[in-house]
Formats: structure tokens, sequence, C-alpha cells
């Protein structure tokens, strides 16, 4: 065996070893927000199948499949299925899960919470000056948790790694990032860990890529629901600091790596730039945001859809290993 090729066995055992020892952090759950509800009635839960479905079929980025989906959840209606169900965070549980069911769509959720639904509305109706104290409330966060970079460290064997926990789509990251990635620039290998990554901005994913490609490379593209223009990403042409295009590196994964954490993992897989090490991640691809249902409940809408440039389509529903 050449000495290459040992050291690479070698750096392997060790995502392994870091992948089982270093722990990934365990995944929280909102409580329930609601006990049994006898005033909700049947009337009320004919509304909010009906919104729902409405809010799909105008929104989701495949239209047939938005459809099937308001068909799926008015014969269960009908026939019954939701009539025992008095608890408001079942019955939301009880939509989602009939929607993933036809749509296989991991991103599309139904969830009761009226504290949420008080605050979109009061921020769709916020002052200027409030939206710039929410925005500078929101960068300010984010510094909390230095936009996302949690970890970072040279290992013995001049192995880089950096634990990120969320790719950060705030102007405010830029210096973060670039200071990372120049920190990282002298390692003889990298290890990405994003066991507990939910995702981010495709723009940030931008950014740490174009370290790591040398030519100007079509990562990534997203087309959304009644837009036939597709948005396209690429590396950049430039990037402060030193490329590391011939560094080996590793990306490790677990079943919380989602969204865009999942892009920027699929994105490196497929153009054969890095080696990927972990469990079955998230599946999901297509992007949106939450919508209004009424006063206590909101649906998750995905109106986009990733296509990678080299499969033609994406990472939803789908598996690394």
């Amino acid at each position: 065996m050449s000495v290459i090729k040992a050291k690479k066995l070698g750096l392997i055992i060790l995502l392994f070893i870091l992948f089982f020892t270093l722990g990934s952090l365990p995944a929280f759950s909102q409580g329930n927000k609601a006990a049994e509800d006898i005033t909700f009635t049947a009337k009320l839960k004919s509304e909010v199948v009906n919104r729902v479905g409405k809010l799909l079929t105008s929104n989701y980025i495949f239209p047939e499949t938005a459809e099937k989906m308001e068909d799926h959840l008015n014969i269960q209606l009908k026939e019954g299925k939701y009539d025992k169900i008095n608890n408001k965070d079942a019955f939301a549980q009880a939509l989602t899960n009939d929607l993933r069911k036809i749509s296989k769509d991991r991103h599309i959720r139904v969830t009761y919470d009226p504290e949420a639904v008080k605050r979109i509305r009061a921020g769709n109706s916020r002052s200027k000056e409030d939206r710039e104290k929410a925005q500078k409330a929101q960068i300010e966060r984010e510094r909390q948790r230095n936009f996302g970079f949690r970890r970072l460290e040279i290992m013995e064997g001049n192995i880089g790694y950096l634990d990120l926990t969320g790719f950060s789509g705030l102007d405010q990251a830029a210096e973060t990032i670039i200071a990372a990635m120049n920190f990282l620039a002298n390692s003889n290998a990298v290890i990405i860990d994003l066991r507990d990554n939910g995702g981010g901005s495709p723009f940030t994913i931008q950014i740490i890529s174009s370290y790591f490609l040398k030519d100007y490379t079509y990562l990534n593209s997203f087309k959304w629901h009644g837009d036939d223009i597709i948005k396209q990403f690429w590396t950049l042409r430039y990037v402060p600091g030193k490329k590391m295009y011939d560094t080996d590196l590793y990306i490790l994964t677990s079943s919380r790596t989602f969204s865009a954490a999942e892009e920027f993992t699929y994105n490196l897989k497929n153009l054969k730039r890095a080696t990927i090490v972990g469990e079955t991640t998230g599946g999901g691809a297509h992007p949106g945001g939450s919508r209004i249902v009424n006063d206590d409940f909101l649906v998750w809408v995905p109106s986009g859809r990733a296509i990678n440039p080299i499969t033609k389509t994406n990472w939803e529903a789908c598996y690394f290993f």
C-alpha cells in the first residue's frame, strides 16, 4: 500500500471515530401547546382542511401534486378520519402526515401555533422603523451563534475540522466565513461536520464551495412556482485568501442534516469533490415559507425546487448512503 493510500485510509478511520465519539446533539422538539379542546368543531376542521388545500394549489411547486394532496385531505375529512381528534397539535400532525404521504415532501408541514400567527401578522404590518429594529435583532442573534460556525480547529495530522450548524444568509456572516476558510487553508485535509446543520442560505453555500473548487463552477439552480426563470448559483470567481481545490474534503452527515446542508453535500458529491461519511440525511430540497391558515394554524408550503446541473434532479426524500 502506498504512503498516500495509507494516509487516506487512516483519515477515513478518523472520520468514523469522529462520527461515533464526538457526539451529536439531541434534537429538540416543541412541546404540545394545546390540551384537548371540545370547541374544536367539525366545522373548524373543515375550514382548516379547505384553506390548507387552497394554499397548496396556489403556491406548491408541483401543481398536480398539490391537487392530489388537496383531494386526499378532503377524502380523509369526509371519511371521518379527523372526527375524534380534539387536540390541535395532533390534528396538525395528522394533516402533515397525510400531505407527506402523497407528496413525499419533508418540507411540508401544518403546525398549530397561534403565537406565530400573531407574530407574522404583526410583522406584516410593522413600520419601516420596526422592521429595521427586527433586522438588527436578527443580526445580533446570528452574531451570538457566530453565524453557525460552532467549532474550528486543526487536529492531529494537520486535519482541519469545522463544525457548521447553519448556512447564514446574512451579509454580516462574510467576515466569519472568510476567516474560517483561511484558518483551514493550510490543512492536509478538511472535515466539515454538518450533523447538526438544518440548512440556511444558498449564498453561503456559494462562498464556502468557492474555496474548494478551482474553476468557475455551476453548483445548483432553483425554480419557483409560477415563474419560468431558473435562478442559477455558480461559485465566485474570486475569494479572499488561499483556495483549497486540491485539499481532500470530507463531509459528515446525520439524519438532522437538512435542506441547504444537504444541497452543499449533494453539490460536492456530484462534482466528485468530497467524500461523504455518515447517516441518511433528511431529504428536503424544496424551499418555501409559512402561510397563515387561520388564527391558529400555519402551513409551510414549498414553492420552489432545486435542480442540480449534473443529475437534473435533487435530493428530496433521497439518501446519500
